[in-house]
Parts: structure tokens; sequence; C-alpha cells
């Protein structure tokens, strides 16, 4: 299964998120009111990330509340060391960056599938989401975070974590060929990703 998100034409198989129309979103990015994200902001370090990028760190908010299956696989890849290494190998300005596959290609990941758990909550910028393909039920590994607010992608992939520090890192990615589908040449990539509890002070 391509688990990848490709950008695809309405008659073809969606296998990622897909960008809407300018006219459909507003692609500027943004900065989220904080009343706009439901975050649990506490000090609840098993449920953060922390994702070292070339620029600096970015500290993601897990939500176990929307999709607790994912958060828990997701934690599982951290912690055996999967995500190190990994490049973002599409991104797309003004709308996400996309890793999660070691390859690289797109068409990778674990070999595990996760039954999906879409909800209400809406992608916005800094929101974490996983790639699929057409499946609903298809996604693994690959993951993408939100430059801007992309409603388009509401209730149709499963939101699991949001920036809430170091969204200027994720900015930062290498951008990809509009022209490829956001394919990225020598991509930037994670250096490591630790869930925040594992750190040691």
């Amino acid at each position: 299964v391509n688990a990848a998100p490709v950008q695809a034409k309405s008659s073809e198989v969606n296998a990622a998120p897909v960008q809407a129309k300018s006219s459909e979103v507003n692609a500027a990015p943004v900065q989220a009111k904080s009343s706009e994200v439901n975050v649990n902001r506490n000090k609840n370090l098993e449920n953060r990330l922390v994702m070292k990028l070339k620029s600096g760190k970015v500290v993601i908010a897990m939500r176990p509340d929307l999709a607790p299956k994912h958060v828990a696989r997701i934690k599982e890849l951290t912690r055996s060391g999967f995500y190190d290494g990994t490049p973002f190998h599409r991104v797309i300005a003004g709308f996400m960056a996309q890793g999660g596959d070691p390859t690289g290609t797109g068409f990778n990941g674990s070999g595990f599938r996760i039954t999906s758990e879409f909800s209400r909550e809406k992608h916005l910028r800094g929101t974490v989401s996983m790639a699929r393909s057409s499946d609903p039920n298809s996604a693994d590994s690959q993951f993408f975070i939100c430059f801007a607010p992309q409603p388009s992608l509401d209730n149709q992939y499963s939101i699991w974590g949001q920036v809430i520090e170091g969204m200027e890192h994720v900015d930062a990615i290498k951008k990809g060929n509009d022209n490829n589908n956001g394919s990225v040449s020598n991509p930037d990539r994670i250096i490591w990703m630790k869930v925040a509890s594992d750190i040691k002070k």
C-alpha cells in the first residue's frame, strides 16, 4: 500500500493529504489563537514528544484523548528509535511537511497498520496528523505537520498531536518541488525524536 501523501486528482486514489485549492484554504502560515487549540499544556511529559531538527527542538503535545491507538504506536516507534534520521520527504509551502518513512520514498513505514481514529478536531497550524492511503485504516508510521489551517483534511485523517513549541523550526524545514507533489531533493531529517519523559536532565 502506498502510504505516502501523493497529491492525486479527484478521479484518482487519494493516497495522502491532498492540498485544497487556494480558494478553499487560507494557506498563509497564521499562528492559531490559543483559544482555537484545545491542548493539554500541563507537565504530562509522557504525552509529549521532543523532535530535534537541524534548526532546533520542536515539542509536540500528543492527544490520547483523540487518538489513543495512534499515540501509543507513535510512542512505541519513537522509543525504538524508528524516527531518528528519517527525512521529511514531502513538504509543500503553506500546506504541510510529511515524514516518517525511513526510505524517504513515501511508500513505506513500519509494517503495522493502525485503525483510523478520526475526530471533530480541526487541522490547524501545527496540527500533527497521520498520512494514509485511500484506505482509512492504512495509517502506519508516516505523519504530517500542518503549516496552516487545512479544513479540507478535517475528519479524514487521524489527528494525534499539536506543536506547542518550536513551530518556527517546522517552518524552516526544506520545501519540495511544487511540480513534483512536494517531493524534496536532499531533504531535511529528524535528527532524533524522544518521548519527553525519557529525556534525562
